[in-house]
């Protein structure tokens, strides 16, 4: 039987909790741009629903993080503006970059779960089965966003790289700090 390493699962949840945390605010970013600067009902009510989910995840963080001890990352003011920013200035580049936002942070976050689920022991059942949920929220979320127009040609190429790379950075600080 395979135990879960402390460290691992404080990491795991920590940043799960900061990550989820900053899911929606690139939601209200988005969210913020839509209501008011650029009116587009469709796409509003996509992230609306979308920001659902993510607060749900966060939910279950939040609870976890309060109930085994766990300090939350102190990077978590700092996320949380980048988050709003990313979230509002990719919605006022237009539609397809609004949904390239959040495929690109959701094809990281899928391998960062799969990642976590393998190294989660069985001594974290309820753990597991609740990231294995939320993985496939945020698989749904990109295959959505990509049926909404999400692209990688020409210079959204430019933006996947620089979200990918900067939400890769994110989770390696919000592990550790």
């Amino acid at each position: 039987m395979k135990i879960t390493n402390k460290k691992t699962l404080e990491e795991i949840i920590r940043v799960d909790h900061a990550g989820e945390r900053g899911a929606i605010k690139i939601y209200e970013g988005q969210l913020l741009a839509l209501n008011t600067f650029k009116k587009n009902e469709k796409l509003k009510k996509l992230i609306e629903e979308m920001k659902e989910h993510e607060k749900e995840h966060f939910e279950y963080f939040d609870k976890a993080i309060k109930e085994r001890n766990i300090k939350p990352t102190v990077f978590l003011p700092i996320w949380d503006l980048l988050g709003v920013t990313l979230g509002f200035g990719t919605t006022m580049l237009g539609e397809k970059a609004a949904m390239l936002c959040t495929a690109s942070v959701e094809e990281v976050i899928d391998g960062h779960y799969k990642s976590q689920l393998d190294k989660l022991g069985d001594d974290e059942k309820s753990l597991k089965k609740s990231i294995t949920k939320f993985r496939q929220d945020e698989i749904d979320h990109k295959n959505l966003a990509y049926n909404e127009g999400a692209t990688k040609k020409g210079l959204y190429f430019v933006l996947d790289k620089i979200i990918q790379t900067t939400s890769k950075a994110a989770i390696k600080v919000s592990e550790k700090i």
